[in-house]
């Protein structure tokens, strides 16, 4: 029998696309999906067949200074939930409400604060979903920190501590998520578990949309986390003439990328990638975001093709390799494609993201401040290395047949059930 079935998500096109391949899925089931989240991706949504409502605050997306602040390892979480999120928290609490009338179920993104607040209200089944492993937040698998990325370096006491910081974070963060009990206060409802730990995740499952290659289940997990693998949607664009012809012309390129969010924070990525390749003599694209400042400076030899964005899933197979910021998007695509990665985490899980392919031998790790074309001509230098061609394949038959929309929808049907 078809459901009415709200997703609900926020954030960049790294967000976006698995939840519109996960509503692609239950269509092809016979379900009817409504893809809730922000108003400016109302065109990527319905060019799908699918039905789009506007949930939760927009963003100016020429505004660079924003994403400079947004990516800042330190600040850069705190000014998404505290500036950007809670203060339409109540507003988006109404928008969920029109946009899930009649719905028979309820799929929530981590930082969807309305959702499981309106799902208890209304006794709305619901599940809630990750896109990362560091949001589980486990003492048994630590999570990398992005204001400390070394400090499970450190010998002896790094690991220990790396495991209590989840402590430390509950307790800075309670102040910023008064909005959240502020608003179950208003609705009658009592305040509530903590919205960034166990308050974000659903008595009735937690579906883990990525691989299992990046993180075993733990015994302090939430209850009922499924595991789907990743949850793939590229776009109905292809490889643009210029880019095809590039790519037909000579060896397999290095692509450098930094998604969608960090790509407006990229300082001199672009300008070093180039220098980088230039010293190996080798190809390269890079995706600048179409941002005039990320264009290296000086004529570039032909060898070197710029290019404003590119669909990743037909880019990065025909690939040497991949240098990006190991977001969750990007990074699936990566893992999928079968080739070595240079790990470059600007913020949020990206840190954690990187570690966990570094020790999966499929990657190596270098933070933006150390971002130079000596290092980078070096670090590229290492991936040539048979075993990290060797293991990015082993990992990425793992990810291929994974299967994780249809793995998802059908978890999703199983909980309707």
């Amino acid at each position: 029998m078809s459901k009415r079935i709200v997703i609900t998500c926020w954030g960049s096109h790294g967000d976006l696309f698995p939840y519109i391949g996960l509503a692609l899925a239950l269509k092809k089931r016979g379900h009817a999906p409504v893809l809730a989240t922000m108003p400016l991706y109302q065109p990527n949504v319905e060019q799908e067949g699918l039905e789009f409502a506007a949930v939760g605050p927009t963003v100016d997306v020429t505004d660079l200074s924003l994403f400079e602040r947004i990516m800042d390892p330190r600040r850069g979480s705190e000014v998404i939930i505290r500036e950007m999120l809670l203060p339409k928290l109540r507003e988006t609490y109404e928008q969920l409400q029109r946009a899930a009338a009649g719905a028979d179920f309820i799929v929530s993104h981590p930082i969807c604060y309305a959702t499981p607040v309106f799902a208890e209200r209304e006794r709305l089944p619901w599940v809630s979903s990750t896109l990362a492993p560091m949001l589980f937040f486990s003492r048994y698998d630590p999570a990398v920190i992005p204001m400390m990325p070394r400090l499970q370096d450190v010998p002896l006491i790094g690991p220990w501590l790396s495991s209590r910081a989840p402590a430390l974070m509950r307790g800075v963060t309670r102040e910023w998520m008064k909005p959240v009990a502020a608003l179950r206060s208003e609705l009658g409802m009592p305040p509530g578990a903590h919205p960034l730990f166990e308050g974000q995740f659903s008595p009735l499952g937690t579906l883990a949309l990525y691989s299992r290659v990046l993180a075993k289940p733990q015994r302090d997990w939430p209850p009922n986390v499924m595991s789907t693998g990743c949850v793939f949607y590229n776009g109905p664009d292809g490889l643009d003439a210029k880019l095809e012809a590039f790519l037909a012309a000579g060896p397999a390129p290095v692509v450098f990328t930094l998604g969608t969010s960090a790509v407006g924070a990229a300082g001199r990525f672009y300008h070093e990638s180039a220098a980088a390749v230039q010293q190996l003599g080798l190809r390269a694209v890079l995706l600048t975001g179409g941002i005039e400042q990320n264009k290296p400076d000086g004529p570039l030899p032909d060898s070197v093709l710029l290019v404003d964005r590119a669909p990743h899933q037909m880019l990065f197979p025909r690939a040497f390799a991949v240098v990006h910021q190991v977001g969750a998007g990007t990074l699936g695509q990566v893992l999928r494609s079968g080739k070595p990665m240079l790990a470059v985490p600007h913020g949020h899980d990206q840190f954690d993201n990187a570690r966990r392919v570094t020790k999966l031998g499929v990657a190596r790790t270098v933070f933006p401040k150390e971002y130079t074309a000596t290092r980078v001509a070096h670090e590229l230098t290492l991936l040539l290395d048979a075993p990290y061609r060797q293991r990015a394949e082993e990992v990425a038959a793992v990810v291929r047949q994974e299967g994780g929309a249809d793995a998802a929808a059908a978890a999703i049907e199983q909980l309707l059930r």
